[in-house]
């Protein structure tokens, strides 16, 4: 990956005998919207505050658009804008000074801090709201404008530290197509730190599965799903008019096509597992049989999916190895089984 925004080599941090993060290597390139996905404990804020400067590795180095954040923390602050998941605001000025004077701590020239402030007031939704006190702004609003005093120094990298924690359903789809937009817009690379599988999946260019400190897998969703599950990556289901009543006759020629691992009958409905693409030549099989087909869907793993077959492969690893897992691992396994 050529000079990526944020590079992390052999990062490790212990508090005392426990290993928080454990030789985490990790690049994120210009422009892109990574998600950091994992149960709280898992060590994301940890990393965070490692990229930021806010704490010292015990090993390893940080990099962040081109400096160490270790040695030349003030740099990266000046390119990083960091929001945590509870914002602090002074809640009896309205929103719009609250935002001026974070210009002002950030160096913005006087002439320039309040016109700055109001269009971001404006790119994030809350140009009606401007004059209201942060302290009556709901939490969904406060998220907003805590996106606006990020976003006011114009930084290269955005890191977000579970944003949508308390949020409803409506305002995080608002929330997370902002984001996207920004990112899109303005070629902000983002780093998205969440336990919620689908809003990651919603937003994110490619995700990193991060458990007990460790990072079990970090690519493009689609890719993690062939990897994982190369002997079913595509699952076709054709569903018929009436169950078929000679299933093992059918069930053997459908071995015989290329690919064809495994299939699965349930009254009118059959699934079929295959290494590639064959659903024409399913098609075409039925239709030949005389069957009558009322709807052809292809199955896709999703990122739940994809997060539950790692939790699986580790817990059967510490098993193998004389483990039971951690207690947030084995809960969270237990959540995303539901």
């Amino acid at each position: 990956m050529k000079n990526p925004v944020i590079e992390l080599i052999g990062l490790t941090k212990l508090y005392g005998s426990l290993k928080a993060v454990d030789n985490l290597n990790l690049e994120i390139t210009k422009g892109e919207i990574y998600g950091l996905l994992g149960p709280n404990g898992a060590g994301k804020t940890t990393t965070i505050l490692m990229m930021l400067g806010l704490t010292e590795p015990t090993a390893g180095t940080v990099s962040v658009c081109g400096y160490n954040a270790t040695s030349n923390p003030v740099a990266v602050k000046q390119k990083v804008g960091y929001m945590p998941d509870n914002m602090g605001f002074y809640d009896g000025m309205n929103a719009l000074d609250n935002l001026i004077y974070m210009g002002r701590l950030n160096g913005i020239p006087e002439s320039m801090v309040k016109e700055r402030a109001v269009e971001l007031m404006e790119l994030v939704g809350l140009s009606k709201a401007m004059d209201k006190k942060a302290g009556t702004y709901s939490r969904g609003m406060k998220q907003r404008l805590g996106l606006a005093e990020v976003l006011i120094k114009q930084p290269d990298v955005i890191i977000l530290d579970e944003p949508t924690l308390g949020i409803d359903p409506a305002g995080v789809k608002e929330f997370l197509t902002l984001i996207k937009e920004l990112s899109k817009q303005q070629n902000i690379t983002v780093l998205l730190s969440s336990h919620h599988l689908n809003q990651v999946q919603q937003v994110c260019d490619r995700v990193g599965i991060f458990v007990e400190g460790r990072l079990l897998a970090s690519d493009h969703i689609d890719k993690l799903s062939t990897h994982l599950f190369s002997r079913e990556a595509h699952v076709v289901i054709i569903t018929l008019a009436h169950p078929l009543h000679n299933i093992e006759e059918y069930n053997q020629q459908l071995l015989k096509v290329e690919g064809v691992n495994a299939i699965e009958v349930h009254g009118n409905t059959i699934e079929i597992s295959c290494t590639r693409n064959a659903t024409p030549e399913f098609v075409r099989f039925f239709v030949e049989k005389d069957q009558d087909i009322m709807g052809v869907q292809r199955k896709e793993y999703g990122l739940e999916e994809i997060y539950q077959r790692y939790f699986e492969n580790t817990l059967t690893e510490n098993q193998t190895n004389g483990k039971s897992g951690s207690i947030f691992q084995r809960s969270f396994f237990k959540k995303i089984k539901k």
